[in-house]
């Protein structure tokens, strides 16, 4: 693209150079930014006493950030909007550009201009350019976080207020068409995701001849299964374990020993082949840790909607803890088939699970009731293998879906990176004729959150 033929030097790391019509302005004389005054009281539990149409904004990577929607609000921004971040954990130092009445609850942040030669959606672009910066530099095994005082010290290119305005106008425009492109692979990519799981459903419960005789399974959600296949409940067919957790008062004894460990958050819904924790043999004698053999399927039994029915076929010999039931291997059903037929299974792990405890727990009774489907082994094999090679099909799909996305974020982050630190210069820049970025919020529906 056109480029500024006068530069200047700027000090500045991240913008080492910038046109010679700029300045470089201390971000303390250009914003403001509060935190929320009742941000310690607004937690979950108040969203969900006190619901209404504000939303409550926080940390969390979910729902656009949004907690909950509650009756009151702590701020108006109608207009130009403002600036909101959080500045500790996942989202800290990203940026987002609201509007409307909203709260906050901690670890939150709001800024906007106080300065006529700073315009709010210039900025929005600016400070994603200069948080990006920062968050490189965090090392990555430390969270990012930031405080309202480093806010202020930040130091910024500031071009002429129209500049500001072509930029914005610029950005929007050019980032609504890469996030677009984002939308439509994250799409692809549930698509196949679906696709992927409704054939694996298929093959396991319908088999791979379409012209298989079939009967009634005399299960409501199996339906129709092939007529020469068994319909058993988990139980007459294979035995079911679960482990235990080590007192960590005694770590020296019973940790960093040499036997693999797993727990819930190893289980990954596909082939298992490493753990992050190890155990002693004492472990494994003096508690409920027992160890399970290679081929076994683990399943989650408790740990909230995220967790619960997370499945692994593990690739090797390792005791388990109390939240994991194993499927032991058995003669009747080959481990893959049996994993295979747990992944379509999953969804039906929930119905009518109940619990004492805060999170639902399907237990190994539960498990041990459920039905599983049990055809020839021969047929077993071949479900195996066309499952195999259509799960390569469907990840090698999703994985180029997935490099795309990021190859689209980085360009879209480098496009606003040149154009705030006037790498490029967009001062002749036309919207294509018909398209409605004339209005300067037309575009900014991506970033835009409504109270």
């Amino acid at each position: 693209m056109k480029t500024y033929s006068d530069l200047k030097s700027t000090g500045l790391q991240w913008a080492p150079q910038i046109p010679s019509g700029w300045e470089v302005k201390k971000s303390a004389y250009l914003i403001q930014a509060n935190k929320g005054e009742n941000a310690a009281s607004l937690t979950k539990e108040y969203c969900e006493s006190n619901k209404g149409q504000y939303p409550v904004y926080s940390g969390q990577t979910s729902y656009s950030g949004i907690m909950g929607k509650i009756d009151t609000y702590e701020y108006d921004f109608p207009m130009a909007g403002v600036l909101f971040s959080t500045t500790v954990g996942a989202k800290a130092m990203t940026v987002s550009h609201l509007f409307g009445k909203f709260s906050l609850s901690q670890n939150c942040l709001i800024f906007y201009s106080v300065s006529n030669n700073l315009q709010t959606r210039f900025a929005y672009y600016s400070f994603s350019t200069v948080f990006a910066f920062e968050r490189a530099l965090i090392p990555s095994h430390m969270q990012a976080s930031f405080r309202m005082e480093d806010l202020y010290q930040y130091r910024i290119p500031l071009p002429p207020v129209a500049e500001q305005q072509k930029i914005a106008q610029f950005l929007d425009y050019e980032t609504a068409k890469i996030d677009a492109l984002i939308d439509e692979q994250k799409r692809l990519i549930e698509l196949l995701k679906e696709k992927r799981q409704a054939v694996i459903s298929h093959a396991v419960t319908k088999g791979l001849n379409p012209d298989a005789p079939m009967k009634d399974s005399g299960v409501e959600w199996l339906g129709e299964v092939p007529r020469h296949w068994e319909v058993s409940k988990i139980k007459w067919k294979l035995k079911t374990t679960s482990g235990g957790t080590p007192p960590t008062s005694r770590y020296d004894e019973y940790y960093e020993g040499e036997i693999p460990w797993i727990r819930t958050t190893d289980l990954n819904n596909s082939l298992l082949f490493e753990t992050e924790i190890y155990v002693t043999q004492k472990a494994v004698t003096d508690t409920s840790c027992r160890v399970v053999p290679k081929n076994s399927v683990l399943i989650a039994m408790y740990g909230g909607d995220g967790t619960i029915g997370k499945h692994s076929l593990l690739m090797f010999d390792s005791a388990i803890n109390q939240a994991v039931c194993a499927l032991l291997p058995s003669n009747e059903l080959r481990p893959k088939f049996l994993h295979d037929y747990i992944e379509f299974y999953r969804p039906f792990w929930m119905i009518g699970a109940e619990s004492s405890r805060k999170d639902p727990n399907i237990g190994q009774d539960r498990i041990g009731d459920h039905f599983c489907l049990v055809p020839p082994i021969s047929e077993q094999v071949e479900i195996e293998n066309a499952i195999s090679d259509l799960k390569r099909k469907y990840d090698s799909l999703q994985s180029e879906s997935v490099r795309n996305i990021r190859i689209l974020k980085e360009r879209r982050s480098a496009l606003i990176s040149a154009a705030v630190t006037g790498k490029i210069d967009v001062r002749d820049w036309q919207p294509p004729a018909g398209s409605d970025t004339l209005d300067p919020n037309a575009s900014m529906q991506t970033e835009r959150h409504y109270g």
